[in-house]
């Protein structure tokens, strides 16, 4: 698959991940992403999903997915027991955020985190200016039928990150034009976090 046609988020991510490494992909969708860590990367991967066509496709990819709900724990993994754990476009909609990010802490020896940004500047112009929830190429949902359920900016997690003493080790940013390293709050779409305790 040419480069070009594989989302950014997931480049980055791929980018961000050592070859031959473990990987654990929470909410991993249709797969794509593990599927690309794998087939490029030489991942040892596996994915945890709730849907259960997602996970249809997934398995017709030839990967390992499991059917389950990440805000009910990872007891059944060790600590330690993957290089990486992956939560890209997870976070914001899970119930809860501390536990499921402790799990992911516990398990992976590092953590990949990438969410929308609802500070966006054109979130926030679609706020002041027409009072309503935003729909922003990064948050494509209407209110009423967003799975988002929390709604956090680039600075939330930065001040989250430190509140609980959680190691930001690299941050990448997509914009509107592709990555982006100025005023990331407010001209970031997207951002990519690599965390570890």
């Amino acid at each position: 698959m040419p480069s070009e046609s594989i989302r950014l988020d997931h480049r980055i991510i791929a980018e961000l991940i050592a070859p031959g490494s473990s990987v654990l992909d929470l909410g991993c969708g249709s797969g794509e992403l593990l599927h690309m860590l794998i087939k490029d990367k030489g991942a040892h991967g596996q994915g945890i999903e709730i849907d259960e066509q997602a996970i249809y496709t997934c398995v017709a990819l030839g990967l390992n997915v499991l059917h389950g709900d990440i805000d009910s724990g990872l007891s059944e993994y060790p600590d330690r027991s993957f290089d990486y754990a992956i939560l890209n476009q997870s976070l914001q909609q899970v119930l809860h955020v501390e536990t499921v990010l402790a799990d992911c802490l516990r398990v992976g020896r590092k953590v990949i985190v990438g969410f929308p940004n609802f500070a966006h500047y054109t979130a926030r112009l679609q706020m002041f200016f027409k009072g309503r929830a935003p729909v922003t190429p990064s948050l494509p949902y209407q209110w009423y039928e967003t799975p988002n359920i929390h709604f956090l900016s680039i600075s939330d997690f930065f001040y989250f990150c430190r509140d609980k003493g959680i190691t930001i080790e690299r941050c990448e940013y997509i914009g509107d034009r592709g990555r982006l390293s100025m005023f990331p709050n407010i001209f970031a779409q997207i951002g990519i976090f690599v965390i570890s305790k």
